[in-house]
């Protein structure tokens, strides 16, 4: 948790319009949800067209996960942590 705050607090510091970047990181966030509940459903009618777990923020809240990857893409070594 501590790294999400340090990371928050270092792209808030980056960044001109603090506003925008709010609302990309919600739009993010909500995008990775419904890509999320799109492939529950499918597995729950059995269906997987990719044949593997394709979700890598499982167990990450996805303001989270939107927040690191909103980060690697305003860093310049895209490299988080």
């Amino acid at each position: 948790m501590d790294q999400i705050i340090k990371t928050a607090w270092d792209l808030n510091e980056k960044t001109e319009n603090r506003y925008q970047l709010v609302y990309e990181i919600s739009e993010l966030a909500k995008k990775l949800v419904d890509e999320n509940q799109a492939r529950k459903a499918r597995e729950d009618f059995g269906f997987d067209e990719y044949g593997f777990e394709s979700s890598s923020y499982k167990k990450e809240n996805p303001v989270e996960h939107a927040i690191m990857v909103k980060y690697s893409e305003s860093d310049e070594d895209s490299l988080v942590g």
